[in-house]
This record gives C-alpha cells, structure tokens and sequence, in this order.
C-alpha cells in the first residue's frame, strides 16, 4: 500500500518543547523513509524550500502575534498566508493534513484542509486547559483561596470545553495517553488513537556523562511555569537541608515565568536558562536524578530523555503512568514534596540503588525508538483513511 502524502501544519517547531521535538523527529522520519512530506509552520521569512521528499512552508508571524509562552507566539492575523497556503497545499496534493493543535497554524490547516476536502487529523500534546487553570490561580493569588480556587476551576473547564469542541471538528485525533484518548472519544463522539512518543538514544546517552565532584546533581528540564509545579523544588530544598544534606545542586534548565522566583528562594540551586543539542544533552548526563513535579503535562518528553541518558527519574504518579515509568525500578512516584524527597534520599543514601536504576532507565527508554513511534503513526492513517474519505456527518 502506497504511504499516505502527509501535510503537518504545527505551531511550534525551532522552538524548546515537546511538541517542536515531536515535530522536527515527524520531518526527519520522512525524509529518512523519503515520504513525501509538506510542513506548515512559523519562520524568520515567509518562504517555500524543497529537499528530496520535503517541502516546507514557512510563514512569519506579524507584528500582531503575542507570546504564549517564552519562546512561542500566536498570530491572530495569519489567515492573511489563506492563499498562499491552499495554493501549496493543492499543488502538493496531501492525502490528508495533520495539525498539532488549535493555535495559529492548526486553526490555519483545518480551514485549508475544509477548503480542499482533505481529512482532517488532529493530535493533542498540551493540557492547555489545566495550564489556563494554573495560570489564573497564579493571576488571582491574591485573593483567598475560597474564591481563588473556583475561579481558577472554572476557567479550566470552560477551556476545556473550548478545546473538545476544536476536536470534534477532525474525522479522529491521536494522543499519547489512555486518559486523553477517553476523553475524546467520550467527548468529541469521533475516533481517537494512540500516538506514542520516542526519545533519540544516540544523543541522550550516559556515555556523555563527564568526570565531577562528589555534589549529587538533582535536575529538571522543561517550562519554569505555575503549571509545572517549580515552585516545589523550594520545599524539596528546604526538606533536604533539614534532613542534613549539604552536598547538593538543583539543576533547573529551562525559561519562564517562575524563574527569577526560584533564583531568589533557593540556596543550592543553578538555573541556567535554555540549553540545547549536545549541551543539554550533556546537562541530562551529569544528572544524578531527574525530578518533574508537573501534574498537567499529557507524556513529558524530557522524562524520556532523562532515562535514555541514564538518570532515574522522580515523577508524579500521573506523569509516571503515563511513561511508563516502574516504581523502583527506573524510577519513583512520588505524591507531594514529601514523596519527592523520601524518593531523593533514597537515591542520595545508595549509589548501587542509583547506578542500577540507570541501567534499567537506559534499558527502556532504548525500546522508545522515534522510528517505532512515526510507523505506527502512518499505520494508524491508512487504517483510518478510507474512512475518513467518506462523507462525514455535519458537527
């Protein structure tokens, strides 16, 4: 069977996130495989290039788009590329457009692919309701928590109800976990299918790990936001300290909004912004554990990162189901700081349990191949397909 012409509309793809990384490894399977590809996505300049199979359009955002983030932008005025891009999508001819999500370019390839009458498929990454649910419990701080919380409850519903309505609109969506999958097929009445995540093991591997002191590295990668839950390495530092630990370091990677917080508030802690390629690779390696205390995130891609290169992982125990993470074995599940911490001492009072707990993360993670990921991905099309190209039901 003939492999399906994909064109992947995403908001996110230079950018420092799970989604850009998701994306960049989509591309880069294509042309490995040479399937014809056509990537939709933001640039410094509004251009078309073509490599082998690939063909990319860029379009820049315009001075109307604001931040969603420390690194992303929406342009709400990008319906002004609508020629532009149903002219390249008609000359590429796509058995179907994959869009990531309901930002500007998602909400710009569903309407090309309305347009043109190709299938609709939308995959979910981000909890963006619970992020929106964070983020105004944050804004409302101020007030008491009796009015703080509901309002901040609210929002998150009426954004999730929001977001569920965009889902109804794709013939089926795909996302990374169980939970989210019921949800949508709950919701949205269409199909919904799994989309695992992969982790590249050539680059994040322990052999990078590098000669040190005796300090024990605890480290984070990711957003440094409400809804990341940061604020809790404070507690975790503060709880260390009166257990008698001094040999420590909180390695913080990462840029946002809760940053210059955490500078101020921790004594033993390094936040040294944004890193990419082989140096955050080598910043994964020297890690003796990783801690990610999000509850929000729908997979935590880092995680993975995290146990390619080696290092045992502490995570929230939603977090933890959904990588797979196997309680004293890869890694712990903690519930609250006091979790977290009785998970670290653990680690900090045996280094055969750490080391062996290196091992089995390095073992599965390399069984997380981004290959594996993208030909069930393509599976899943030509399953779906043919069932897509009928006529579908008004919503």
């Amino acid at each position: 069977m003939t492999p399906p012409r994909v064109a992947l509309f995403t908001d996110t793809f230079d950018e420092t996130n799970g989604v850009a990384t998701l994306c960049r490894q989509f591309t880069a399977f294509a042309v490995s495989r040479q399937l014809p590809f056509l990537c939709v996505r933001g640039g410094p300049r509004t251009q078309v290039t073509a490599d082998g199979p690939l063909t990319t359009l860029e379009l820049k955002r315009g001075p109307a788009a604001f931040p969603v983030d420390y690194d992303l932008r929406c342009d709400p005025l990008l319906s002004r590329y609508k020629r532009r891009v149903v002219d390249r999508l008609r000359s590429f001819a796509p058995d179907l457009v994959h869009i990531t999500g309901p930002g500007d370019f998602g909400t710009l390839g569903m309407w090309a692919a309305h347009t043109l009458r190709v299938p609709l498929v939308a995959s979910w990454h981000t909890n963006l309701h619970e992020y929106a649910g964070r983020r105004l419990e944050k804004m409302f701080s101020a007030l008491p928590a009796r009015w703080r919380q509901p309002a901040a409850r609210v929002g998150e519903d009426l954004s999730l109800s929001a977001l569920l309505r965009f889902y109804r609109l794709p013939c089926f969506s795909m996302a990374p976990n169980e939970s989210m999958l019921e949800l949508l097929r709950a919701r949205t009445g269409k199909p919904a299918y799994f989309m695992p995540h992969g982790v590249d093991t050539v680059r994040f591997t322990p052999a990078r790990r590098r000669p040190r002191d005796k300090v024990f590295s605890i480290g984070y990668v990711g957003r440094l936001t409400p809804e990341k839950n940061v604020r809790l390495f404070v507690e975790l530092e503060q709880r260390l300290l009166a257990a008698g630990q001094r040999d420590f370091r909180l390695v913080l990677i990462g840029e946002g909004s809760e940053r210059e917080w955490l500078n101020s508030h921790l004594q033993h802690g390094d936040a040294p912004g944004i890193l990419r390629g082989d140096a955050l690779a080598d910043a994964f390696a020297d890690m003796d554990v990783f801690v990610f205390p999000s509850h929000t995130d729908t997979f935590g891609l880092v995680i993975l990162e995290a146990m390619a290169s080696g290092v045992p992982v502490v995570v929230s125990p939603e977090t933890g189901a959904r990588v797979e993470v196997q309680p004293g074995v890869t890694g712990f599940l903690a519930d609250g700081v006091a979790g977290f911490t009785q998970s670290i001492l653990h680690l900090m009072a045996s280094e055969e349990l750490r080391q062996n707990m290196s091992a089995a993360a390095r073992q599965f993670a390399c069984t997380r191949s981004w290959s594996g990921v993208f030909e069930h991905v393509y599976a899943t099309y030509q399953e779906r397909l043919p069932a897509c190209r009928r006529p579908q039901p008004r919503v």
